[in-house]
């Protein structure tokens, strides 16, 4: 493309990188026989350009170019002159610049400027080939080293340099001069050199890019021995194979698949499969369907589960399956497997996710089991119904249902929300599980939470056809102390004598527990007959199986060896989960080790567990959830989650529904960090903002040695050279388009704002804080208090009293970020009680009571935050304060959309809690100043006429300024430029 020379007279931008121990950002070289590490002053720097003619024919090259700092020569620049065959050259005066910014072009409007970015050189001798960047000599006579020598290959992945320079100094011998000799390009990522050493047997080096960043080992410089060594994120390998090295090509297919299995749900069919093995890794598999009136069909997939669906009734299906390795090569087809589908159930259609920007949508958090009751057939106790105080209560455990939801998704909706988060929906097994986090059927929805016209697809249906969308808990850490059906479930020992006949049920080969259906023999809905042995089952691998460990159970009764699940015990396979209790929180076992003796810890890095996973969740991807909330997010490695279960999350939604579709589902992690400084206790790796990322550089093709290897980097890395982005930040009042092309897929629960609401301004300047380093903050999700913790790591629900309860409400409805409430907080729901005591109190006194009783009798929502009509309990519930106050929020910020998606600044705004938000799209500017309870002022801001979207004030600023007095503790002010004047009436704390 042709560009006008008068365009290069602007004044290019400059970029630098930081990486490891560097100079300053004034030119600095090495002391002699030192590496980079301190500047000293330069008289005269120079520098040698030389260019490739081959590839363009020009008549003429010119040079046009400015020292860093400088300004640009008069256009067309300076002629080159004849070096060698294929070469012109220039050399350059730069004075004290530590480089020069450059194009040339041919004195005729001809330009090479690198595609509008322009060539950043350093100085030195410098080649510019084809676009590539190099620190050479063409035209230099090659020489034969005498002596020892040692040939170098560097590699710049983990730095993204476009050339590479060592700066060398053989034992005993003296420095080479900065920046060094120029590395030669070796293959993609690799930089290579051959040094003569005469008599020395090794060499201190450091590299650096040529234009001012170095990598001296973290100061300590490298040495590197005669002979061939590679240097790869700061280390030496010695003798080292030649990295750049052609590989013979792959024609080795993979093994055939096997143990291939397929069970018919109606007309929809689970296929799953062993891996193959291959010589260098399986790609994908191929699964060929045959039977039916479509014919054959072939489908594609990444995991060794798949759910067919859409099938014919009644109708016998074949399948075959081939592994396919990333060179193509095939495997054989897998024995043949049949399956006859049956009568098409009675059942809604699947949904479809609403698939529009999350944060426009504020999350109400409901306990699925504990917020309405809409069908009591579903109830269930469970084992500790008595012992908790719950049968006293007449409040068992499983009570709400989504029965009751839909039925009460008018209360949510004329609350204001528009999206709900319900706790984990897949069947749960153990003796307290009605929370949903014990998962042991990944693949079926919980019976206990379903009622006859009122399945878990019906709820997504129905939230939908209301504008709502429905937010999935999700749980890829662990499963239940029983294990996961269908992965593997282990064998306890236990005998029914008289002292345990009150716990294991007899065994009924009939039938198999759904958590709801009671088991006839024992009359127990909370059956384990299918989970005890007192032989010894094949392939025992718990130690002492039987055997009385000499110990005794709280009632006195003996207890035995096996007789409960425990990752050290043995009776769980490495293949499938971790053998170990986690003993530093914030080490690398609280990634690999169990939580809990309920909590059975998967091993995510096995490809078993992770095709288990990622073809369960498919399943409600597929039903139309809108996204998923994951549990215990930070017990996975990073690189699991941006290699395994992210990828295959985005890759289901765009294969269902599309780009689009896949772009809005919204996926937040729980990354708990339960400390109030910005990274958790210096420690990266367990920190929120780490897991928005995507990984900067390649680890082993081995999950599990990838996840140590990434562990292990991050944390030398430190802190301080973490990534950083301004996605959440005007530039200055301007919205900018973000920068998402590092972004991981997860976004996470904003733990340090959530640490830090025991008061609003400590939330407030501890969310500001930490926002550079989350890849963007303004997706955050926020909230005060939670089914686990309060403020603080408090174990009671918030009690700080009303007054503080507006002004939070008021700071995360109109702040970065995305307004989430657990249910009931609207009314101060159990202010003050403890959250959770597990059985040893009874629900009704907990943070997790059923709140069904604020919710009797009939509501219906005319539109977000607006009641048509409501009767009985849920009338008076609607009637609180906080109600009114959120409904009232909850309009504003519909209403805006800086409120929404906007970025934000408090530069030049004074004021506690104030700050300007603004987002920008097509048509739309939306741009508002806001302050929560205290008085700002706000300067430097665009003058016009601002409207107050809570008074309807109008101010027309016309010198940038515009001063708010304090509106009071809950209250605030939303100064919006060309606002649509006051939203909602007056309230108790909005007024």
């Amino acid at each position: 493309m042709k560009r006008s020379p008068a365009r290069r007279l602007r004044r290019p931008l400059t970029a630098m990188v930081i990486t490891g121990s560097l100079l300053s950002l004034v030119h600095t070289v090495p002391r002699t026989g030192e590496s980079p590490a301190e500047p000293v002053a330069e008289t005269a720097n120079t520098a040698t350009v030389f260019y490739y003619t081959k590839t363009r024919n020009w008549s003429q090259y010119n040079l046009h170019y400015a020292p860093d700092g400088g300004s640009w020569t008069t256009v067309p620049g300076v002629a080159m002159e004849a070096a060698c065959t294929d070469w012109v050259k220039r050399t350059v005066d730069l004075g004290t610049a530590t480089g020069l910014q450059a194009t040339f072009n041919n004195g005729s409007g001809t330009w090479d400027n690198n595609g509008g970015a322009n060539y950043a050189l350093g100085t030195g001798n410098i080649t510019v080939k084809d676009g590539v960047v190099a620190h050479s000599d063409p035209c230099a006579d090659p020489e034969t080293p005498s002596g020892n020598t040692a040939t170098v290959y560097y590699s710049t992945e983990a730095f993204g340099w476009s050339t590479a320079n060592i700066h060398y100094q053989p034992a005993g011998g003296s420095w080479t001069t900065v920046p060094g000799i120029g590395m030669q390009a070796a293959c993609t990522g690799w930089w290579k050199q051959t040094v003569a050493l005469g008599s020395a047997a090794s060499l201190k080096a450091a590299f650096n890019n040529g234009n001012g960043t170095w990598d001296n080992n973290n100061g300590a410089d490298y040495t590197i021995p005669v002979g061939t060594s590679t240097v790869k994120n700061r280390t030496v390998v010695k003798d080292a194979d030649d990295p750049c090295e052609a590989e013979p090509p792959d024609t080795e297919a993979p093994t055939a698949p096997t143990a291939v299995s397929a069970s018919a749900d109606g007309v929809s069919v689970v296929l799953t499969w062993e891996a193959s093995t291959d010589n260098e890794g399986v790609a994908k598999y191929q699964v060929t369907r045959s039977g039916g009136g479509a014919g054959s069909t072939v489908t594609d997939v990444g995991s060794t589960v798949l759910t067919d669906t859409g099938l014919e009734e009644r109708t016998e299906y074949t399948y075959t399956v081939r592994a396919v390795d990333a060179a193509g090569n095939v495997s054989p087809a897998s024995e043949a497997v049949r399956v006859t589908t049956g009568a098409r159930p009675d059942a809604p259609a699947p949904g479809t996710p609403l698939g529009t920007d999350p944060r426009k949508d504020p999350i109400y958090f409901v306990l699925t089991a504990r917020f309405h009751d809409g069908d009591s057939a579903n109830n269930r106790g469970g084992s500790q119904h008595v012992k908790s105080g719950n049968a006293a209560h007449d409040d068992p455990m499983f009570r709400g249902d989504f029965k009751g939801l839909v039925q009460k998704l008018d209360y949510i909706k004329s609350l204001g929300f528009s999206a709900v988060w319900v706790t984990p929906v897949v069947l749960n097994r153990s003796d307290y599980d009605y929370h949903g986090y014990h998962g042991y059927d990944f693949y079926k929805v919980d019976p206990r939470l379903e009622s006859a016209g009122a399945s878990y697809q019906d709820l997504i249906n129905a939230a939908h056809a209301k504008g709502m969308k429905i937010y999935q808990d999700v749980v890829y850490n662990h499963s239940s102390r029983w294990g996961a059906k269908g992965l593997f479930t282990p064998k306890v020992y236990g005998v029914r004598d008289a002292e345990w006949s009150w716990y294991y049920d007899e065994h009924n080969d009939g039938f198999e527990y759904d958590g709801l259906t009671v088991e006839p023999k024992s009359g127990k809905s909370y059956y384990n007959g299918d989970l005890w042995s007192t032989a010894e089952p094949s392939g025992n691998t718990c130690v002492n199986w039987g055997r009385p460990t000499g110990g005794k159970s709280a009632e006195g009764y003996t207890l035995y060896n096996c007789q409960w699940p425990s990752p050290t015990s043995g009776m769980f396979p490495s293949a499938f989960y971790h053998r170990c209790w986690i003993g530093n929180w914030e080490g690398e076992d609280s990634r690999s080790c169990w939580l809990h003796e309920d909590l059975a810890d998967f091993d995510t890095e096995s490809a078993a567990v992770q095709n288990y996973l990622i073809g369960a969740y498919n399943k409600y991807i597929d039903m139309g959830v809108d996204g998923f909330r994951v549990d215990t997010a930070v017990h996975i490695p990073r690189t699991t989650w941006n290699r395994r279960f992210l990828p295959a999350i985005q890759e289901r939604v765009t294969q269902r529904f599309g780009v689009e579709a896949a772009r809005n589902f919204f996926v937040f992690g729980e990354v708990a960090a339960f400390v109030n400084d910005k990274w958790n206790r210096g420690s990266v790796n367990h920190s929120a903002q780490f897991y928005t990322w995507k990984e900067r550089k390649q680890y082993d093709a081995d999950d599990a040695k990838a996840a140590l290897e990434m562990y292990e980097y991050e944390q030398q890395l430190g802190t301080s050279n973490q990534p950083t982005s301004t996605n959440a930040f005007l530039q200055g009042n301007s919205y900018h388009t973000p920068d998402h092309s590092q972004f991981s897929g997860m976004n996470v629960i904003d733990m340090r704002m959530h640490m830090n609401f025991g008061d609003a301004r400590n939330a407030f300047s501890n969310g500001k804080d930490s926002d550079d380093s989350y890849n963007d903050a303004t997706y955050n999700v926020v909230y005060v208090d939670s089914h686990d913790y309060g403020p603080n790591k408090s174990s009671e629900r918030y009690a700080g009293g009303t007054d503080a309860w507006a002004e939070n409400m008021s700071l995360m409805w109109t702040f970065r970020g995305i307004p989430t409430l657990y249910y009931g907080s609207e009314i101060e729901f159990q202010a003050g009680k403890k959250i959770d005591c597990g059985p040893s109190c009874p629900l009704a006194t907990t943070g997790r009571a059923y709140y069904g009783d604020h919710l009797a009798g009939e509501v219906k929502a005319a539109d977000f935050s607006q009641v048509e009509s409501a009767s009985g309990a849920v009338a008076a519930t609607l009637d609180k304060p906080l109600v009114k106050h959120v409904q009232r929020l909850n309009r504003i910020r519909r209403a805006i959309p800086a409120l929404q998606m906007g970025q934000y600044s408090t530069e030049n705004i004074s004021g506690g809690m104030a700050f300007k938000r603004r987002w920008t799209s097509g048509s739309t500017d939306s741009f508002a100043l806001v302050t929560v309870t205290d008085g700002a002022v706000f300067s430097g801001v665009p003058n016009g006429r601002y409207v107050d979207a809570v008074t309807g004030d109008v101010r027309q600023v016309t010198d940038g300024t515009l001063t708010v007095a304090a509106p009071g503790k809950g209250n605030l002010r939303v100064y919006v430029l060309n606002g649509p004047g006051r939203i909602g009436a007056p309230g108790p704390y909005l007024k």
